[in-house]
């Protein structure tokens, strides 16, 4: 494993204060699974919190978010890593916040990984011996493709890690280890805030290229029963199958929020409009990144059937006024298997409305200049006229003008 020279330059000044730095989490897992490392987070030994903080003080921006308990952020040389002291977290009550955490920077790097949820998240790495450190048996499980828990007495104590499970097991392709797929099936998953939930999902349907493997999964485990009850009677393959299906386009979608109503769509494609309502509101999914999301899956979920057969140019115009073409026909594609749906999107790209309706090519100024009021009769023309460009009878403003004062006239 070769981390960035910022993230050596950290452990090298936290062994020459007398600590240890260990690289621990995703980034260790992701390396040996032969993925990009992207999020580096560094565990310290030996160093208590206010001792940490003082040495990352001297080596770029610290924001400490865990004071209680050692838990900071540091950007240095461009890239932002999470650095804290060992912990223990004992849940004390049935809420996801009923947590007491305590940091001790002498527990051991044994004890420190027991505490994770995944035998694969377990592992640990120090930069600067190119040392690894397993207790957990984590590289094993990566080399079988297989989930395990780390502790079966302290696994359910966050119940999102049943959640996580799901959607690791989709984004990775992993097998759940029978004992695993019981821890899960028994925990309770009341007490998670919707904010939480989603963010499980959302990695379950836009990272996972194979969504369908931890829908099934949910299915099995009982967790979709619990966290999407709306939804989870419905006939479960044609969900799996338009998952995939989306999941397979979903490079052609920029934005994470229009990827996110993408994927909601093709999840949500066979439930009736009020179990779409619930189900987002139950997920607290409004608006994602700027992107209406609510508001465009809903629309999608009703309009897809119309571009699921091949449609004329009128029709896509229309379409194109009461929401966005591509969600729709990508969502119509997902849900049928019908290419015709990308035919419809290939042509309304074409058009320039794939993403936008048609542009209005007159205001009520132009109308007023022709002797028109405003008022009732002034929206009737206008939306005349709107229908005209709808029906390709006029193309461009010129000719907007030239059939209105032909029908003043």
């Amino acid at each position: 494993m070769n981390p960035p020279e910022a993230i050596i330059d950290v452990c090298r000044a936290i062994a020459a204060s007398g600590g240890q730095a260990w690289l621990v989490g995703g980034a260790v897992r992701d390396h040996l699974m032969g993925l990009d490392c992207k999020d580096f987070d560094i565990e310290v030994h030996k160093l208590e919190a206010s001792q940490l903080k003082r040495v990352l003080s001297r080596l770029g921006s610290v924001n400490e978010i865990g004071k209680s308990f050692g838990v900071f952020k540091l950007t240095i040389g461009g890239i932002d890593c999470d650095i804290s002291i060992p912990r223990h977290d004992s849940q004390v009550g049935p809420s996801h916040k009923d947590i007491v955490i305590v940091g001790d920077p002498f527990m051991g790097l044994e004890s420190a990984a027991r505490r994770r949820d995944l035998t694969i998240n377990a592992i640990a790495f120090d930069p600067l011996s190119g040392e690894y450190q397993d207790h957990f048996g984590g590289i094993r499980d990566i080399e079988r493709g297989r989930l395990s828990a780390v502790d079966p007495y302290t696994f359910g104590d966050d119940p999102l890690r049943a959640l996580r499970v799901v959607q690791f097991a989709a984004r990775f392709g992993f097998s759940v280890h029978p004992d695993l797929a019981n821890l899960c099936r028994k925990i309770s998953l009341l007490a998670l805030p919707p904010e939480r939930v989603w963010g499980e999902l959302e990695k379950l349907l836009v990272l996972a290229p194979v969504p369908s493997i931890g829908w099934n999964l949910a299915h099995d485990l009982g967790i979709l029963a619990k966290v999407m009850p709306e939804i989870a009677s419905l006939p479960s393959s044609p969900v799996a199958q338009a998952l995939d299906r989306a999941a397979a386009r979903l490079i052609g979608v920029e934005g994470r929020g229009r990827k996110a109503a993408l994927m909601l769509s093709a999840m949500l494609h066979n439930a009736g409009r009020t179990q779409v309502e619930v189900t987002l509101d139950r997920l607290g999914v409004h608006k994602l990144f700027g992107f209406q999301t609510r508001k465009r899956v809903i629309e999608v979920v009703i309009l897809a059937p119309r571009l699921t057969d091949e449609v004329d140019d009128r029709e896509l115009r229309r379409l194109s006024d009461e929401t966005e073409i591509l969600l729709v026909a990508e969502a119509a594609y997902a849900k049928s298997g019908n290419r015709a749906a990308l035919t419809n999107l290939s042509r309304a790209e074409q058009l320039g409305i794939a993403l936008q309706p048609l542009p209005v090519l007159l205001k009520g100024s132009d109308l007023s200049r022709r002797g028109l009021a405003p008022g009732p009769k002034m929206g009737e023309m206008m939306r005349a006229i709107r229908d005209a460009q709808i029906e390709g009878e006029v193309a461009d403003r010129e000719g907007a003008i030239i059939w209105l004062e032909d029908h003043i006239q």
